[in-house]
């Protein structure tokens, strides 16, 4: 076995302050699994997107006391070399159900505290939004919340905050990891334990208070107070932290036909009924959706573990139950918000993704409101947002990605799934009082303001091939692009990672087609997957029946998937 391998193990096992990985790190060493030793030890979990995510584990390529110790002590370094009087404004630390949740939050507060930084400490579990939320509403040097979202019960991860109260992005992300790298073996890190913290007044437990200012101020979203508040809503936690929140924002707004599922609303890191618990995957739904057939609910609300993502369904006139794409759910919510808000100071502003749909882009110009892009993720869209914000004195209303993430307004700057399906909610009772649905509603939208037709295929590649397969792909497609896809012509290749105007570099490739179509690709920033995105724009003929022009739309778009797929295959994808 390779020896430096070994020394590393080593070296990491001597270091680690958790006797159970500890013992693991030993196990592998006795057993020789050399496999195992190079993917815990042969790199280290990159400090990324928003932090870290990754497997629980021994080792630096894994999620353990260890890594979040190092981790924390690059925040701490980074935070009180940039951040103004960080120490006494303090970092405000949270974390979710899932396993391990509660030994790295302490980790996390006990190393703040030995760098003089106090923390701001939710005794109980605590959804993502509500994190992002204090850390605005205290003036919070930083946050840090423990969770890996929607990943399944093996993963956990470290989100991070910063002063403006959104994720981090660049310089700062560089810097912390910066500090990670100098910051030496886990166990020569500072670290006070909590009961000497509280007694040095570095850490302040938080509670109830900051819950009741967070209800309190997205209360202020709902628009239309009254209105279908007697329809029927299946909700489902999916055995996250957010059933108190979101069903006590839904009650305080007057809806009090709510049917939570039942086995999925206490909080569980081990999700015993969904192997993946993202609203997104096949067959997470199962249980709320057929609830929704015992209850005859109208509405179906989903968040996911940490509560940051909104699924929702509605039934249509002919009484099924159908979901929504998030790209439908991300159009229903814009538009709603846009027409529905009252005047206020600075002109609107929506936001959106590059993978996202553009019609919310259409549905901001016909209502005259100010629209912009950003890389995926909701780091991008709320600092794209706060900017806007400075220099142009715009009011951010509504920002979303496709993947289920929606922010109404500007009480938390990042995505928030409570909020969210209390707006959905206050959308749906507002629907109902005026006798129609919420697909009927979307069909009003898409008559006023275009039809824009989207799909989604992801492609997983794992195994230590897998980077290097999609990286092939993505090579592929810069080196070979197609002239055309689907029979629409290809009118402009954009690049993001050779550089697009106004945005960062990233490993992005799109396609304009001819008549407003698009298809993107990108891998994954957290697991190992290659994500195309579909866009097919509808022209409709005069007179022409929506229901018409969709069907022949859909058929249209899944030629363009077929197609687009076979490219795929040609420059690397396995079949």
């Amino acid at each position: 076995m390779d020896a430096e391998l070994l020394a590393r193990a080593r070296a990491w096992r001597n270091a680690d302050p958790d006797p159970e990985t500890a013992r693991d790190v030993d196990r592998l060493l006795e057993s020789g699994d050399e496999c195992e030793l190079l993917d815990r030890f042969r790199g280290e979990l990159e400090f990324g997107t928003a932090g870290l995510r990754g497997l629980l584990g021994a080792g630096p390529n894994r999620m353990n006391r260890a890594v979040i110790r190092r981790a924390t002590a690059g925040v701490a370094r980074h935070l009180l070399a940039t951040v103004p009087d960080a120490g006494r404004r303090g970092v405000v630390v949270a974390r979710d159900a899932r396993r391990g949740s509660d030994d790295f939050a302490l980790e996390t507060a006990g190393v703040l505290a030995a760098h003089g930084i106090r923390v701001l400490f939710f005794v109980d579990l605590a959804p993502t939004p509500l994190g992002a939320f204090t850390v605005k509403e205290l003036g919070a040097a930083a946050g840090i919340v423990v969770t890996a979202s929607h990943n399944p019960p093996a993963y956990n991860g470290y989100k991070v905050y910063w002063d403006n109260a959104a994720q981090i992005v660049p310089p700062v992300d560089a810097g912390i990891a910066a500090g990670i790298a100098s910051s030496g073996p886990a166990k020569d890190i500072p670290f006070l334990p909590r009961a000497e913290a509280e007694a040095r007044g570095l850490f302040v437990p938080l509670g109830e208070d900051l819950s009741r200012r967070y209800q309190e101020a997205i209360a202020t979203l709902a628009v239309h107070p009254g209105a279908g508040r007697d329809i029927g809503i299946v909700y489902t936690a999916m055995h996250g932290v957010g059933a108190r929140f979101t069903l006590d924002a839904l009650a305080r707004a007057g809806f009090a036909n709510v049917h939570p599922v039942p086995e999925q609303n206490a909080p569980d890191g081990t999700f015993p009924t969904v192997a993946f618990p993202n609203p997104e995957e096949p067959g997470a739904l199962d249980l709320a959706l057929a609830l929704c057939e015992k209850s005859q609910a109208s509405l179906l609300l989903a968040n996911d573990p940490d509560a940051d993502r909104l699924a929702a369904g509605a039934r249509d006139r002919h009484g099924r139950m159908r979901l929504f794409s998030g790209n439908e759910l991300g159009v229903l919510l814009g538009a709603y918000c846009l027409s529905a808000r009252a005047p206020g100071p600075g002109k609107p502003l929506v936001l959106t993704t590059i993978v996202s749909s553009s019609q919310l882009g259409a549905i901001a110009r016909d209502l005259g409101a100010a629209y912009a892009e950003t890389l995926t993720g909701f780091k991008w869209l709320e600092n794209r947002a706060l900017e806007l914000e400075r220099s142009e004195g715009l009011t951010t209303v509504f920002a979303y990605e496709e993947a289920l993430g929606y922010s109404v307004g500007d009480v938390v700057r990042d995505k928030d799934g409570i909020s969210a399906a209390l707006v959905f909610a206050d959308l749906a009772g507002w629907c109902r009082a005026r006798g129609v649905t919420g697909w009927d509603y979307l069909e009003e939208i898409q008559r006023a303001h275009g039809l824009f037709l989207s799909a989604q295929k992801n492609v997983t590649i794992p195994g230590a091939e897998g980077a290097a397969t999609i990286a092939a792909i993505m090579d592929g497609f810069r080196a070979d692009p197609p002239p055309s896809i689907g029979n629409l012509a290809v009118v402009e290749t954009r690049d993001y990672r050779a550089g697009v105007a106004g945005l960062p570099k990233s490993n992005v490739v799109a396609y304009l087609l001819e008549g407003g179509s698009r298809v993107t690709l990108r891998p994954s920033g957290t697991e190992p997957k290659i994500k195309y995105y579909f866009e097919l724009r509808v022209a409709l003929e005069e007179g022409e029946e929506l229901s018409a022009a969709k069907l022949a739309g859909e058929e249209r778009l899944a030629a363009l998937v077929a197609d687009f797929v076979r490219l795929a295959l040609e420059r690397g994808q396995p079949g």
